[in-house]
Parts: C-alpha cells; sequence; structure tokens
C-alpha cells in the first residue's frame, strides 16, 4: 500500500517514560521532514473535530546499543536523513540545549537511545536489521 515505511528503533534498555518520550520526539521529526504523511481531521458522529493523524503505520523497533549503533551508521551510508535521539539530551530541559549537546558528539560517538526514518520500504527494512519488535 505504500511505498515507503516509517520505524523507530529505540534501544532496549529505556525506561517506559523514556521510550515513549523519544518516541514522540522522533515522531515529530518525521511529521517536520515529510509534512505530507499526516492526513485530514478527524469528525465524530457528533461533529467534534479532532487533529489530523499519520495516514501511514509506524514501525517501532528495539535493538541493542551495539545493534542501534550500527543502524546509525547505516543510515549515514546510504545518505538517509534519520530522526535522532541520544542519551545526553534526557539531561537537558529545552531544544537548543538538546541541540548544543547534540552538537558535542560525532556519529561514532553519539550514545543513540533512538532512531526514526522514512525512506523506501526495502532500504528501511536493510538499514534496520538486527532490531527488533518491541515489546
Amino acid at each position: 500500500m505504500f511505498d515507503t515505511k516509517i520505524a523507530i528503533v529505540l534501544r532496549d534498555d529505556l525506561a517506559s517514560w523514556q521510550a515513549l518520550n523519544v518516541t514522540a520526539f522522533l515522531t515529530s521529526g518525521i511529521v517536520a521532514q515529510s509534512p505530507s504523511v499526516i492526513g485530514d481531521p478527524y469528525i465524530d458522529r457528533d461533529g467534534n473535530a479532532y487533529n489530523p493523524l499519520s495516514i501511514q503505520p509506524v514501525i517501532i523497533l528495539a535493538a541493542d546499543q551495539a545493534t542501534i549503533s550500527t543502524i546509525h551508521r547505516r543510515s549515514l551510508e546510504r545518505d538517509i536523513r534519520t530522526c535522532l535521539y541520544i542519551e545526553e539530551m534526557f539531561s537537558t530541559g529545552h531544544d537548543a540545549a538538546n541541540r548544543a549537546v547534540f552538537a558535542q558528539f560525532a556519529p561514532g560517538e553519539a550514545k543513540v537511545v533512538g532512531i526514526a526514518m522514512r525512506a523506501e520500504k526495502k532500504l528501511v527494512d536493510k538499514i534496520t536489521k538486527g532490531a527488533r519488535m518491541h515489546p
């Protein structure tokens, strides 16, 4: 049905609140990159309007630190623009601080806790190989 796939890979040792927080942040990055992924508003029977949602399913995967680092490397090698959340961002409190701490790390040094991408299905599958469905 879709030529593309949206995948979010979370490090498998995150606390529940961290996994949910990272998922929310990464999802917003996918929407910012691809606004066309958002559909029309929802209207209930009584005429109440609700915000539109993604028209495309999102797969949530889990991986250990080594695998998520490999996924990050593969995305860079294939020039796929991703959304990335690193461990140090948990200690910040706002966007400017997030970007400042993010800028302190090279790709090989970053302790990635979450990565998201939207690309051609087969490419996403190749990049995320080794990750498993999030429990």
